[in-house]
């Protein structure tokens, strides 16, 4: 199995009434170094402008980004290109990040036998953490390295170094 860290930023709180501004992914390995960067244009005239203002964009600049189904497309050829087995997706807050790159994968690539090669679980980093603690309310980004700037490809940088840090306290995860 091949696990991708991944992080979203929109521009409110639900797709489609509301539009993924960009995303990006990291492979967990030792290197840290297969990443994902995708920008994808508005699906929805609506937006709030307090959600878009954290991507760090503009209306006008979210409005030039690409096309999604490309960007779907060429995210689904990555994640390929860079899995051994099974991918696995894991983010910091799976119920909002999830809903978009799952949403944006069948809406876009309804037509492909497999539309999102994640399938439909993933993984929380928190939860893994807290599992390992045995305490649901510990704290886990303080072990991130790459400061967290809402810049997605950084963001979830700093979230794949939090599972190797896991790794090295024992968390059994085979990295591949």
């Amino acid at each position: 199995m091949s696990y991708f860290v991944v992080d979203v930023e929109s521009d409110g709180p639900i797709p489609p009434k509301y539009s993924m501004v960009c995303f990006g992914a990291v492979k967990v390995d030792p290197s840290l170094s297969a990443t994902f960067y995708g920008k994808t244009k508005p699906i929805s005239e609506l937006w709030k402008p307090e959600a878009l203002a954290i991507s760090g964009f503009s209306r006008e600049e979210h409005e030039t980004f690409d096309d999604p189904k490309t960007v779907m497309e060429d995210f689904k050829k990555w994640i390929r290109e860079n899995t051994q087995g099974r991918p696995i997706f894991i983010s910091d807050n799976n119920v909002y990040d999830w809903q978009f790159i799952n949403y944006y994968f069948h809406y876009y690539l309804e037509n492909d036998k497999e539309p999102n090669p994640f399938g439909f679980s993933g993984r929380r980093i928190g939860d893994l953490y807290c599992g390992m603690k045995f305490d649901t309310y510990v704290r886990w980004k303080h072990l991130r390295k790459t400061r967290h700037t809402h810049n997605p490809v950084d963001d979830a940088m700093g979230n794949a170094e939090v599972l190797l840090q896991m790794k090295k306290m024992g968390l059994k995860i085979k990295l591949v």
